[in-house]
């Protein structure tokens, strides 16, 4: 109506199961509103990975890794809203009542968690007009509940806090970019989470408007609290685990056919302090469009 459109989009899994679905408005001039359930890209959840490759991101070139990615509020039923785009900029905030993690399903529920409360996101993606020049920035806050009858030990001192920050440049046919993330847990339970970090830069070069190329790497940082001790010579604190994973990428299209291949290393899958294992992938992929 005037421009405006409304659309509704369910995603249909496997074992007939509903995975996410979105109700979103698209004004002619006060923005974008977004009803998700547990869609993913509210807020700074559309930012966990933004850097140029020809394909994908590192870590999603079939090798599986324990990687923990700041998702804001976009996991669990949210509302949101999307400012115009003015002079380039954007602006995003994204709502829900209870950061528990999970959707409505049918005959059940969402909410109920012990722990966490409700949850804030907010992001800027500014920029120049013809795109050669992109930066964001945006963080999240979650309420974490006073009282917590499931027994978990928290630091009440702040909330569940995550953020991220990234900036891309475009030099004709070459894009580079990088950007850092973090999330800090507030656990005070022993051995457990407190701190995660990612960082991840990227460079692509398209040959033409059929062939891209990439290298990119990603890093991913975790640390833990107060280990379990008996004795006063046993180690008090876990070290920082890190895992670093790079990729190189090739895209090809024609027409309705694109060949893509990824060859990609990781030196600790399993985001271990101490055996740590390497694993390498190669991917072969072909897709036909009619």
């Amino acid at each position: 109506d005037g421009g405006q459109t409304f659309s509704v989009a369910i995603a249909h899994t496997n074992k007939n199961a509903y995975s996410s679905a979105n109700i979103t408005l698209n004004t002619n001039s006060a923005g974008t509103f977004k009803l998700s359930s547990a869609e993913g890209g509210a807020g700074i959840g559309g930012y966990d990975d933004n850097m140029p490759t020809a394909w994908e991101e590192v870590w999603d070139t079939g090798i599986a890794t324990n990687a923990n990615f700041q998702k804001g509020v976009s996991l669990t039923t949210n509302i949101s809203w999307k400012s115009p785009k003015y002079a380039g900029t954007t602006f995003q905030i994204a709502y829900t009542p209870e950061n528990d993690g999970s959707s409505n399903v049918k005959k059940a529920t969402s909410g109920g968690s012990d722990t966490f409360g409700a949850g804030w996101d907010i992001v800027l993606d500014t920029g120049t007009e013809d795109g050669a020049i992109n930066m964001f920035v945006g963080g999240s806050r979650t309420e974490l509940a006073k009282l917590n009858p499931s027994g978990q030990n928290r630091d009440l001192s702040g909330d569940h806090e995550e953020a991220v920050v990234g900036l891309k440049f475009a030099f004709g046919p070459v894009a580079l970019g990088g950007q850092i993330s973090g999330e800090r847990t507030r656990a005070r339970a022993l051995n457990t989470p407190e701190y995660y970090g990612n960082s991840s830069w990227g460079i692509a070069f398209n040959v033409n408007d059929d062939l891209s190329v990439s290298y990119s790497e990603a890093r991913h940082l975790m640390t833990k609290t107060q280990k379990a001790s008996t004795t006063a010579s046993q180690e008090m604190y876990t070290p920082k685990s890190w895992m670093r994973g790079d990729s190189i990428q090739v895209a090809y299209t024609i027409g309705g056919v694109a060949l893509k291949y990824a060859r990609t290393n990781y030196d600790n899958t399993l985001f271990t302090f101490d055996a740590k294992i390497p694993r390498e992938s190669q991917i072969v992929a072909v897709s036909l469009a009619f």
